[in-house]
C-alpha cells in the first residue's frame, strides 16, 4: 500500500514540475512510512547515514515543497518544534502529555461541525482542526510501574 501512495504522491510533485531528486524521494518516503509525525531533526537523523552531505535546511526545504503541493501537513504544537504528518485523509490527533507522542484516528461525525459552524454563524468554513490530549499507554504503564517500585 505504501508504494502505491509514494508513487502518487511522487506523481504529484512530478506533474507540479518539481523535481524528484534522491534527498527528496528518501523524505517523501520516509513521511510515507513514518507512523510517528516526525520533526525535521528527526527526519534528518533517520537519513543523515545515507545522505550524509544532506543537511537539516534540505529537510525543511523539501518539507516546505511537500506542504505547499498539499502532501504534507505541519503540526505545530506549543513551544517545542513542529511535526508532520503525510496527508492520507481527514484525521484527527491524540497527543500524550508525557511524551509528546502522536497518534492518527478518524471520526466520521465531526465532518457535520463544519456544517453546523457554518449554518450557525454564517461562515464559510474551510476545514477544523481537533487535538485530543492525554497519557499514552507506554506512559501510562511507566507510570504505574514507578509507583509499584
Amino acid at each position: 500500500m505504501s508504494e502505491t501512495v509514494l508513487q502518487n504522491a511522487l506523481d504529484t510533485l512530478k506533474t507540479s514540475g518539481v523535481r524528484i531528486t534522491p534527498q527528496r524521494h528518501a523524505i517523501l518516503e520516509f513521511l510515507v512510512t513514518s507512523m510517528s509525525h516526525p520533526t525535521a531533526d528527526e527526519i534528518y537523523r533517520a537519513l543523515e547515514d545515507k545522505f550524509p552531505n544532506m543537511s537539516v535546511a534540505t529537510v525543511y526545504n523539501n518539507l516546505r515543497v511537500f506542504r505547499e503541493a498539499g502532501l504534507v501537513k505541519e503540526l505545530p504544537y506549543g513551544d517545542s518544534s513542529s511535526r508532520f504528518d503525510f496527508v492520507t485523509h481527514h484525521h484527527y490527533h491524540i497527543i500524550c502529555n508525557d511524551c509528546g507522542k502522536i497518534v492518527d484516528f478518524h471520526y466520521p461525525g465531526l465532518d457535520e461541525v463544519e456544517h453546523l459552524a457554518s449554518h450557525i454563524t454564517g461562515f464559510q468554513v474551510d476545514t477544523h482542526r481537533m487535538e485530543v490530549y492525554g497519557k499514552c499507554p507506554d506512559c501510562a504503564e511507566n507510570k504505574s510501574n514507578s509507583v509499584v517500585q
